[in-house]
C-alpha cells in the first residue's frame, strides 16, 4: 500500500500514529542535518521530517515519493495556520521514490501561472500541479456534477448525440473528417446538438439535456476556446419562451449561488428586449453592473441649431466626473476617435454651478438647457457626454463603447467585481439587412419561431419582425442562448423564402429536420449556458484556459500532443486524399473545375490542399496557364531522341551578360528560417501572418 492516508488528512487525532503518505516533493528545506519536505498530493500538503539525509538522496522537486512514519505534534513556533496540516508533521522512517524528477524544471510549479502561456501548454501536466490550476478543474468537476443533478431532478433525460455528423451552416466553419468507407465523402464534427436535440423533440422525449462538446474552427479570444467547447444543452417538447427562461434561471441561480459568495441577482432576472438594451446600454450584453445609463438625444437636437448632430441619431450618458483632470477628457476623446470606436469625436457638457459648461453649451437657449436637465437627469458636477454617428445601429455600439470606458477601472471605476449580475435579453429581431449588399438576411438561429408566426411573416416589413429568440448575459458575458424552435413546415418555408432560400435549398440543407417536420413535430424551445464561461466567471478567471484540462493555444494548436500534425501517406492514402487518382482529384476532373465566381477553393495538387492554399478564378486562370506550358515542353523534350544523337563538344567559352555566373547567397537557411515559429530540417511552418 502505497499511502494509508491522503496529505491533507492528518489531524491532531493522528498524533503518534503510524500512517504512509504518498504525493510530489514541493518544497526541500535543509536546516543543518534535519531536511524538511512539503509533500503534496491532489488534497493538499502535509510537512515531512527526515533526519537521514541519505533518504533523499536523488531527490529532487516533483520526485514522486512514498513515506511512512510516525504523526508528531509541532513546536508552537513552528505552527503553520496557512495549511490545514500546520499543527502537525510526520517524522519519516522509510521514504520510497515512485518516480523520479529531472533535476531542471522548465518552470517553478508554485509559480506557474506567471510563466508565459506557450511554455505552461508544451508542460500542461507540470501546470496542473499548480493549486490554483488544481483548484480551478475540481471546481469545474463539482459545477458539472451539481448542473447535472439539477436537470435531473427536473426530469431531464441526460442523452447523448452523434459527434461525427453531416456539414450543414451554422455560422461557423465545420472541422471535417474524411471518410474511408465513402471516397470523398467527409463527416462534420458538430458545432452544437441544434438538429439532434430538436429530432429528438420530434421523436416524443419531452426534456432532453448533456454537457454537450461542441467544436467549431473559430479563433480564440479571452473567453473563448479555439476548437472546441462545452455547453449545458437542454430542450423542452410543448415549452414557451417563458418556461425555458425559468428553467435556465432556477438552474444558473442556484449554481452560483452554491460556488460563490458573490452576491446573485434574484430570480426572476430581468427581461430586457433587444432594442432597450442596445438603446440603454450600447449592447445586446450588457454589463448591468456599470451603472451609467444611455439616453436618446436624437429628437432633443432636432431643433437646435447644431449642425454636427442635425438630423443624425444622438445618444447622450451622464457621468460623475467631478475631480477628474484635463487628461482623463483628452483620453475620452483619443478614445472615441480610435479605430477600436471610430467616432469623429466626442463632446460634452458638465454642469458647475448651475451653468452648462463645454463647448455644445453655446449651442443651447435657456428652455433647452432646463430640457436636456428634465431628459437626462444630469445633476450639479456631472458631465454629459454625445456621441453622435450616421446610423443608429452604429451610434447605439460606439455609445455603448464609450460607457464602458467611461465604467472601467482605469477611469471613473464604476464596475463592482463583488455581483453576478443576470439578465435575459429577449425579442431579438428575425432579419437584418446585409451592409454590402442590402440584401434580406437572418439575425441569429434561422430556425426561431418568428413572433406573430406567418401573419406577420406575411404582412409585416421583414426587419420589422421578431424572433422568439433569447440570451442569458452576466457581467457582459452572453452565457447561454436559445430560442423557440420554428416546428411548423409552412412557416419554415415561408421564413426561409424571405431569406432568399428556395424551398429546394432547404430541403437539401437540412433533410432531416425539413422531412421531420412533416410527420407532426410539437412545439419545443431550448437552450444552451457555455459550461468554459460559467466555470471562469465562477473561479474569478480572465483566460478560458485557466478552466479547460488541456486547451489548445491562440493558434489553435495543441502543443503538449503536437496537433495539428503529419500523417503518414498510408493514412492520407487510406481516406482517399492522396494522389492523382483520389477521390478529390476524381470529382475535381468530373466537376471540371466548375465553381461560382468568385469563390476560393484548393486545386492542382493535394500538397495544395494541405497547405490551405487557395485561388480565385482569376488566379487559377494564370497558373493553369503556366502548369500548360510546363507540361507542353516536357512533351516537346519527351520527342527528342538523346539515345541516337551524337555527343556534342564546345570550344568557345559560354558567359550570361545579364548577371555573373558565380551565383551568391546573401541569406544562410538559418538566417531566413529563424522566425519560424517551427522546423526541422525538411520542413518548416509558415507564420501565421504570411498564412
Amino acid at each position: 500500500m502505497y499511502r494509508t492516508l491522503f496529505c491533507n488528512d492528518i489531524r491532531d487525532e493522528h498524533i503518534g500514529n503510524t500512517v504512509s503518505l504518498a504525493g510530489w516533493v514541493d518544497v526541500i528545506r535543509d536546516h543543518g542535518g534535519v531536511m524538511f519536505v512539503d509533500l503534496r498530493d491532489y488534497t493538499g500538503v502535509t510537512q515531512v521530517v527526515i533526519h537521514n539525509e541519505e533518504l533523499l538522496k536523488n531527490v529532487n522537486r516533483e520526485t514522486v515519493i512514498s513515506v511512512t512514519g510516525i504523526v508528531k505534534k509541532r513546536d508552537e513556533e513552528t505552527v503553520n495556520s496557512k495549511i490545514d496540516t500546520g499543527r502537525v508533521e510526520l517524522v519519516v522512517d522509510t521514504l520510497t521514490v515512485l518516480g523520479k524528477s529531472h533535476n531542471m524544471l522548465p518552470f517553478d510549479v508554485r509559480s506557474s501561472r506567471t510563466s508565459k502561456d506557450e511554455l505552461r501548454l508544451k508542460y500542461r501536466y507540470l501546470d496542473l500541479r499548480n493549486p490554483k490550476n488544481h483548484d480551478n478543474l475540481v471546481m469545474r468537476s463539482k459545477i458539472i456534477r451539481h448542473l447535472r443533478n439539477k436537470m435531473e431532478e427536473k426530469n431531464f433525460l441526460d442523452m447523448q448525440t452523434p459527434i461525427l455528423t453531416a456539414s450543414s451552416p451554422e455560422g461557423a466553419r465545420d472541422f471535417l473528417v474524411p471518410s474511408r468507407k465513402h471516397p470523398g465523402k467527409f463527416y462534420a464534427l458538430p458545432q452544437a446538438p441544434q438538429q439532434f436535440k430538436q429530432l429528438l423533440m420530434v421523436s416524443g422525449f419531452d426534456r432532453y439535456f448533456q454537457v454537450a462538446p461542441c467544436f467549431r474552427d473559430e479563433d480564440a479570444r479571452a473567453d473563448r476556446s479555439p476548437g472546441e467547447f462545452y455547453q449545458l444543452d437542454f430542450e423542452m417538447a410543448f415549452a414557451t419562451q417563458e418556461e425555458v427562461l425559468e428553467v435556465c434561471e432556477d438552474v444558473i441561480y442556484d449554481t452560483f449561488k452554491t460556488f460563490s459568495d458573490k452576491k446573485v441577482t434574484e430570480k426572476p432576472f430581468r427581461r430586457i428586449t433587444y432594442a432597450d438594451a442596445m438603446m440603454k446600454y450600447g449592447s445586446d450584453k450588457p454589463d448591468l453592473r456599470n451603472p451609467l445609463v444611455i439616453c436618446d438625444l436624437t429628437d432633443f437636437f432636432a431643433d437646435v441649431d447644431f449642425p454636427a448632430f442635425k438630423g443624425r441619431p444622438v445618444r447622450g450618458i451622464v457621468a460623475d466626473c467631478y475631480g477628474k483632470s484635463n487628461k482623463f477628457f483628452e483620453d475620452s476623446l483619443k478614445f472615441a476617435t480610435s479605430a477600436e470606436v471610430g467616432l469623429g469625436g466626442l463632446g460634452y457638457i458638465t454642469l458647475k454651478d448651475g451653468v452648462f459648461v463645454g463647448p455644445i453649451a453655446k449651442f443651447l437657449s435657456d428652455e433647452k438647457k432646463a430640457e436636456i436637465i428634465s431628459i437626462t437627469g444630469v445633476k450639479e458636477r456631472e458631465t454629459l457626454f454625445f456621441i453622435c454617428d450616421d446610423k443608429k445601429s452604429d451610434t447605439e455600439k460606439k455609445a455603448g463603447r464609450i460607457r464602458s470606458w467611461l465604467a472601467d477601472k482605469n477611469q471613473l471605476d464604476l464596475i463592482r467585481d463583488d455581483a453576478f449580475e443576470f439578465c435575459f435579453i429577449v425579442d431579438f429581431p428575425m432579419y437584418e439587412n446585409d451592409e454590402e449588399t442590402g440584401d434580406v438576411i437572418f439575425t441569429h438561429n434561422p430556425f426561431s419561431m418568428p413572433q406573430g408566426g406567418m401573419d406577420a411573416l406575411l404582412g409585416d416589413d421583414p426587419t420589422e419582425v421578431l424572433a422568439y429568440q433569447y440570451d442569458l448575459v452576466c457581467n457582459g458575458i452572453e452565457l447561454a442562448s436559445g430560442a423557440v424552435r420554428n416546428h411548423d413546415i409552412d412557416i419554415m418555408k415561408k421564413a426561409f423564402e424571405i431569406a432568399g432560400y428556395s424551398e429546394d435549398e432547404l430541403k437539401t440543407r437540412f433533410n432531416a429536420l425539413y422531412t421531420a417536420f412533416q410527420y407532426g413535430a410539437p412545439p419545443h424551445a431550448g437552450m444552451a449556458p457555455g459550461i468554459d464561461r460559467m466555470v471562469m466567471l465562477l473561479t474569478d478567471e480572465e483566460k478560458i484556459l485557466e478552466v479547460i484540462a488541456f486547451p489548445l493555444n491562440g493558434n489553435a494548436q495543441d502543443l503538449l500532443l503536437g496537433a495539428p500534425g503529419e500523417v503518414s501517406n498510408q493514412q492520407l492514402e487510406d481516406v482517399h486524399l492522396l494522389g492523382n487518382n483520389s477521390a478529390l482529384a476524381a470529382r475535381a476532373a468530373a466537376t471540371g473545375g466548375a465553381k461560382k465566381h468568385g469563390e476560393k477553393r484548393s486545386t492542382f495538387s493535394n500538397a495544395q490542399q494541405l497547405n490551405q492554399l487557395s485561388l480565385t478564378d482569376d488566379e487559377e486562370a494564370v497558373v493553369q496557364n503556366i502548369f500548360k506550358a510546363m507540361s507542353e515542353s516536357e512533351a516537346l523534350l519527351k520527342t527528342v531522341d538523346t539515345e541516337n544523337t551524337e555527343e556534342m563538344i564546345y570550344v568557345m567559352p559560354m558567359t550570361n551578360v545579364l548577371r555573373e555566373d558565380e551565383r551568391k547567397q546573401n541569406f544562410s537557411r538559418d538566417k531566413l528560417l529563424e522566425g519560424a515559429p517551427e522546423r526541422n530540417d525538411d520542413s518548416w511552418q509558415v507564420p501565421r501572418l504570411v498564412k
